[in-house]
Formats: structure tokens, C-alpha cells, sequence
């Protein structure tokens, strides 16, 4: 279920084996939000347990941040329950993650469609919202209600587990530039 507190939101990531792309995720989104958001990760095939993938490590050392202590986990109905925003590698996540919870559909995108639509809200209604969690709340729904308006030519980050440095870098920039805009949106009031 979703959050009820207005104290805390949860944004979960989710991408194949949660060792690559919802992991760099994850930790962009922990190094821009502090409290009251609560990001954690997950693999719709993931096997519980395993560290970060050599390349996405190096990604994010790139970007001045670490992999320690991270361990993958498994998507589970309980996990898409607690959270407030689901944000998924590709389409064939969110389809995963909806079938998995289907009452979540409506808080389910993938990372670059959230990014499309959250540039396109309107900044004003935000701005209502001094405290960050009914400020997270309204760009939700504000997304909800853009869906379908906007194209997004590349909803799918792909996925570079077995591939080069090349490819974990692509993915990284990828998910960093579709996160921008999301996470300055939710950081800090939208007209500063």
C-alpha cells in the first residue's frame, strides 16, 4: 500500500537483475534526495545477494559515489506496495512490475518517460507545496495526468550487463540525464 504518512516517500527503482541499472539509480537518487525520501532498488529477475556489476560500479565512481553496501534484491509484491513512485529501466519492467501488483499501474513509469513528463508539469502547482512529500505527491499525479501526451522516442535504457565499459557509461549517462529533472523537481521548491 501506498505511503500514508506525509513524513516519508518511497521511490523504487527496478531493472532486470538489480546490479546495473536500478543500482546507479538508486544511488543518484540517494546522493540528490535526503530525507524525507526513502529510494531503495530491485530486479524483476534478480538473484538476492549479489553486489553491483564491475561497470556500474566504475559509473559511479565516475560520478563521485560508491557501491558499498549494496546487494541485489528481488522485486516482490510487498516492495511495489510500499512504494510511492516506481521508476523502471524499460517497458517490459513496468509491464513486469504491474502484473506482479496491478493496482500500481498508476504510479509505474519508466525512468525517461518520468523524466518527459515531469518536464512538461506545471511548475506553479508545485510550488504550492512547501514541504517535499505533498510536493512529490502533486508531481505524481501531475504525471498521471500527462500520460499518453507526450512521446518519449527512447522510453528503454539499455541494459549493458555482459557489454563493454562503453555500454555501462551510455547506460549511466542515460539514467543521469533522465534523472536530472525528476530529482531537482522533488529536491527543492520547483521556482528556485
Amino acid at each position: 500500500m501506498v505511503s500514508t504518512s506525509w513524513e516519508r516517500f518511497h521511490i523504487l527503482f527496478v531493472c532486470t537483475g538489480n546490479i546495473c541499472r536500478s543500482p546507479i539509480a538508486e544511488r543518484l537518487a540517494r546522493a540528490a534526495l535526503g530525507p524525507p525520501f526513502v529510494v531503495t532498488s530491485a530486479g524483476t529477475h534478480a538473484r538476492p545477494g549479489l553486489e553491483m556489476a564491475r561497470g556500474a560500479q566504475d559509473v559511479l565512481r565516475r560520478l563521485g559515489l560508491d557501491a558499498d553496501g549494496f546487494v541485489s534484491k528481488p522485486l516482490t509484491p510487498e516492495l511495489l506496495a510500499e512504494a510511492d513512485l516506481v521508476l523502471t529501466a524499460a517497458r517490459e519492467h513496468r509491464a513486469e512490475a504491474v502484473s506482479r501488483l496491478p493496482r500500481v499501474a498508476p504510479r509505474v513509469f519508466t525512468i525517461t518517460e518520468f523524466d518527459a513528463l515531469t518536464g512538461m508539469v506545471q511548475r506553479d502547482l508545485l510550488a504550492g507545496h512547501r514541504d517535499a512529500v505533498p510536493r512529490a505527491r502533486a508531481l505524481v499525479e501531475q504525471a498521471v495526468g500527462l500520460r499518453g501526451l507526450v512521446r518519449v522516442d527512447q522510453p528503454d535504457i539499455a541494459d549493458p550487463i555482459g557489454r563493454s565499459g562503453r555500454a555501462y557509461r551510455a547506460a549511466g549517462r542515460a539514467i543521469h540525464g533522465a534523472l536530472t529533472v525528476p530529482l531537482a523537481l522533488l529536491r527543492s521548491s520547483p521556482l528556485s
